[in-house]
């Protein structure tokens, strides 16, 4: 009997021990924010749609107000309550999210400066103080070492919880600074004026800007774009006179169509000021002698629907790349008194293979970047005589032209990065192709070695039998198996590419096993301008389908599996990332949506935020019911459903013009609704920032710090 006693004691004992093992392996979460529902019927073309949420949205003048009302409150306090949740379900991670953030940080060098750029006599260039969040803007006068600090961006910006310094524009003489500051992170620009020989600021100020100034030759009259106080669509170009009030402005031009928006720059051989009007599918420029401000601006080519062109000078001539009768563009030439289309000829002819991207032109040579199967290419071609490639050696990379500011010169300046390669700037002589390196972003960390990693290029097989390109990159020696975990990325929208470059900050992942892959799907333009329009408008679904069967092929092929794959995409990029949590959620372990677009019908459907009217060629006119169908049967917010959804991280800034704040809030509170798994699901609103995240240097690797929190958690990496 006693035998049998200690027998079932030590039974009860042991059973005891299981369970109390095993609940405190089990991370209890608080209750989760509960948003109250207020059902708003949205209806258009005999179709309504229920929004429970629609009460989250608030005006700017809303948001500004000292004394909140009732509903701004109400929003505020879901906003702090979804903070609040994240901070405590994420709260065993605090310590290694410093380690993160301190490793991140660590790698980024304190006293860094760019590359001097030459230009009317000066050397220009930006440098970090250590530990400083801030640059400092400088300059000093060629064949000279005393440095003239432009700009103080530390002393400036103290005080502030957010400050972005925006355009900088030294006058023709030398003498005057232009610059633009934002302090809400709207993107609404106040320009101010310095005198650089006294260190003064002059009276004027030009508020509700772009935060640009473009001078005109006189060294005293600046032309600069206004923003729509509501849209913030940039719609109005002025003439200012120093010594005037802005209520004395002159508007030079007013972008009426509110599909289009404007913007004023100055040729590279500043002759000539222009004006662009610009939409996705259509541009027209405008242009006065920079001598002449006062004079009366000149039409190159009026607008066209479907005609794109990008104009620069040299000589007696306009250079113009274009998409007429040139789907992947081409570079034609007109003389300046005949601008208009039927007076272009071909420099560059169009090529079915090869995207068009862009130009720089000197004296004794034309520079032309191009995209050949799908990564960046740069042609040297000497007016009138012979022409090379610069040649790269990684399986994927990204090179491209910069500040290549002085017209007589031999010397080309690019930069280069790839995925296991540092950016760097290169000067090449372009007669005698010595080339110097000037500089490599340092990665301050003993271990790195570009070695140590490597970097592939795949390609998986879309729906429709389109090969998709992927760049992968991973640290030598790691498994590739269904347990290596692997986080992919795409944006794949406006024609932007993905591209292939260097990130010290992911090294955190790939020192830890991650593998990292790009998907480069629809809706860029890697592979050409058909790329891009295969994933735009009713083809949209491709970019959706072609991120999925990339994750998919990644499975196939062994590098990964379902419950190791993570996915993250930001802005349109978070669009993408609804679209594939609803369409294919069991295909991804945890997905990190950065400020996402995802309440699209209901944003497209209202012309009064920001983007809204020139992104109908983008996305579709949903006022067209045949679009309104389209994006409806994809839109992140109409399609989420009861079901199971994988862990979710949800980024936001209570301030961002691009992606209003509402749009994750919404889409936060409907999944919490309806989904039916218990994963974690958890949305950070920084109150204090709009779409590009915090202002300083290293403030914004805190969240990336919680990024990387939140997929190491998923993958029990803890140091």
């Amino acid at each position: 009997m006693k035998n049998t006693y200690y027998f079932l004691l030590a039974v009860f004992l042991f059973l005891s021990s299981c369970k109390f093992n095993e609940e405190k392996s089990v991370i209890i979460r608080p209750e989760a924010p509960v948003a109250k529902v207020m059902p708003e019927n949205l209806t258009i073309h005999d179709d309504t749609r229920i929004d429970n949420y629609f009460w989250m949205r608030l005006s700017d003048d809303q948001k500004k107000s000292e004394t909140p009302d009732e509903q701004t409150s109400d929003v505020v306090n879901y906003l702090n309550a979804e903070n609040s949740y994240l901070k405590e379900v994420m709260k065993h991670t605090e310590s290694f999210q410093v380690k993160l953030y301190d490793e991140i940080v660590g790698r980024i060098k304190k006293d860094d400066q760019s590359v001097p750029v030459n230009d009317n006599g000066y050397s220009y260039y930006s440098r970090f103080e250590e530990g400083g969040d801030y640059a400092l803007y400088c300059r000093t006068k060629l064949n000279e070492d005393t440095e003239e600090i432009l700009l103080n961006g530390p002393e400036m910006a103290a005080g502030f919880a957010y400050y972005g310094i925006g355009g900088r524009s030294v006058s023709p003489d030398n003498s005057l600074l232009a610059y633009g500051i934002d302090t809400v992170s709207r993107r609404r620009y106040t320009i101010y004026f310095k005198n650089l020989k006294t260190g003064e600021l002059l009276p004027d100020v030009l508020s509700n800007t772009s935060g640009g100034a473009t001078w005109a030759n006189d060294n005293k009259t600046v032309f600069y774009t206004k923003k729509d106080p509501i849209t913030l669509r940039t719609d109005k170009v002025y003439k200012h006179v120093l010594g005037t009030d802005q209520s004395e402005d002159v508007l030079v031009f007013e972008e009426k169509d509110e599909t289009f928006g404007c913007g004023v720059f100055k040729s590279k051989s500043k002759k000539y000021i222009m004006t662009v009007s610009y939409h996705t599918l259509s541009t027209e420029y405008s242009y006065i002698d920079a001598d002449k401000p006062d004079n009366k601006w000149t039409l190159i080519q009026p607008r066209e629907k479907d005609l794109l062109y990008d104009v620069d000078h040299f000589g007696d001539n306009f250079y113009i790349r274009t998409n007429l009768n040139a789907t992947n563009f081409k570079l034609v030439k007109t003389p300046i008194s005949k601008t208009t289309k039927e007076n272009w000829v071909d420099v560059i002819p169009h090529r079915d293979d090869v995207l068009f991207q862009g130009f720089d032109i000197f004296q004794n040579y034309l520079v032309l970047s191009e995209r050949i199967k799908g990564l960046t290419a740069i042609r040297v071609k000497k007016w009138g005589g012979d022409e090379y490639y610069l040649e790269f050696n990684d399986p994927a990379y990204l090179a491209s032209t910069t500040s290549n500011i002085d017209f007589n010169t031999d010397i080309l300046r690019y930069n280069y990065s790839s995925l296991t390669t540092p950016n760097s700037t290169f000067e090449i002589n372009m007669d005698t192709k010595e080339q110097k390196l000037l500089k490599q972003d340092e990665v301050i960390d003993p271990n790195f070695v570009p070695d140590n990693y490597s970097s592939e290029r795949l390609f998986a097989t879309a729906n429709d039998g389109t090969k998709i390109p992927i760049s992968l990159v991973y640290k030598k020696g790691i498994e590739k198996n269904a347990n290596t975990p692997l986080l992919l990325y795409s944006y794949g929208s406006y024609g932007s590419s993905s591209e292939p470059t260097f990130s010290s900050t992911r090294l955190s992942l790939l020192d830890r096993g991650f593998i990292y892959a790009i998907a480069h799907i629809r809706g860029g333009q890697e592979m050409g301008r058909y790329w891009y329009e295969d994933g735009k408008l009713l083809k949209k679904k491709n970019t959706f389908t072609d991120f999925i069967n990339v994750g998919e092929f990644l499975v196939e092929e062994g590098y990964t599996s379902s419950k190791h794959m993570y996915a993250y995409g930001g802005s349109a990029g978070g669009l993408l990332m609804g679209a594939i949590l609803n369409m294919k959620p069991e295909l991804w372990n945890g997905v990190v949506a950065a400020v996402p677009f995802v309440d699209v019908v209901s944003t497209m459907l209202d012309e009064t935020i920001p983007l809204t009217t020139f992104e109908f060629d983008e996305w579709g006119n949903p006022k067209n019911k045949e679009y309104y169908d389209y994006m409806k049967s994809y839109s992140p917010y109409d399609n989420v459903e009861a079901k199971d959804y994988p862990n979710i991280l949800i980024t936001t800034g209570y301030w961002d013009s691009q992606v209003q704040y509402w749009e994750p809030a919404k889409w936060t509170a409907k999944l919490r609704e309806l989904k039916t798994d218990d994963n974690l699901l958890i949305m950070d609103c920084n109150m204090e920032t709009g779409h590009g995240g915090a202002s300083g240097r290293f403030e914004r690797y805190k969240r990336t710090a919680l990024t990387y929190a939140f997929m190491f958690d998923l993958e029990n990496i803890t140091e």
